[in-house]
């Protein structure tokens, strides 16, 4: 069983009228990762795209969706994974990067109406950022820029370390194309990454708990030691 070190109360009032926008918001999706081979650490790539991944996962849902090769799908250690994170707003996959700069999101039929996420990240080497620009891959004009502040997301001290998953998100005005989330490589993870909504999602299944236990989602762990600092990944 997990050890959730904080967990949010939500009032099953509040889980229902989530699970009646999510309803009736046609054009917003929610990228949870947890249909790739996040045991592997699978590349999304075209998953989003009515395409697949890079190990064969897919064909995925056709949204238009695309993500560079840095993005990496991630199962959690609890689930036998090499992730060290627990509590993931969806169960089991997040998303990750090894190396580069960041993951890179490409949507070419344009996103108009918001943009948010849920992260866990290292506060010890630094915080994430979230950069939301007109054109793929990362050009064009800077739409949006906001700092990930991973002060919001401290480390477990047992289990798995990435122990606190922070909701964020951006209402900006123009069409982007594509967003860029930067930070340090294998130190910050992201989830349940919501297109059309500044308001980050929770999976259906976990609208559905929350309504009939009254409880938020609690928010856990991600990171091994490794040179003295805890990592993202086993």
């Amino acid at each position: 069983m997990r050890k959730t070190v904080c967990v949010y109360l939500v009032g099953g009032a509040v889980a229902l009228f989530f699970a009646a926008q999510v309803a009736m918001a046609g054009t917003v999706h929610t990228l949870t990762f947890d249909q790739l081979n996040g045991a592997s650490e699978e590349e999304i790539l075209n998953y989003y795209n009515g395409g697949f991944g890079s190990l064969g996962s897919g064909p995925g849902p056709s949204w238009g969706i695309t993500f560079n090769s840095n993005a990496l799908a991630l199962e959690s250690e609890d689930q036998g994974g090499p992730g060290n994170f627990t509590n993931e707003p969806s169960c089991c996959n997040i998303m990750f990067f090894l190396t580069g700069t960041g993951d890179v999101l490409n949507d070419a039929s344009g996103i108009t109406t918001g943009f948010s996420f849920y992260y866990s990240g290292n506060s010890e080497v630094g915080n994430g950022s979230v950069d939301i620009y007109t054109g793929l891959n990362g050009t064009g004009t800077l739409l949006a820029s906001f700092v990930v502040d991973t002060s919001l997301t401290p480390l477990c001290t047992s289990g798995p370390a990435y122990c606190v998953w922070e909701p964020d998100g951006v209402a900006f005005s123009g069409t982007a194309e594509s967003v860029v989330f930067g930070g340090a490589a294998n130190y910050i993870g992201w989830d349940n990454v919501t297109i059309g909504s500044s308001s980050p999602v929770p999976e259906a299944s976990t609208i559905t708990l929350l309504a009939v236990i009254l409880l938020g989602t609690g928010l856990a762990g991600l990171a091994t030691k490794l040179r003295g600092r805890r990592q993202l990944q086993s």
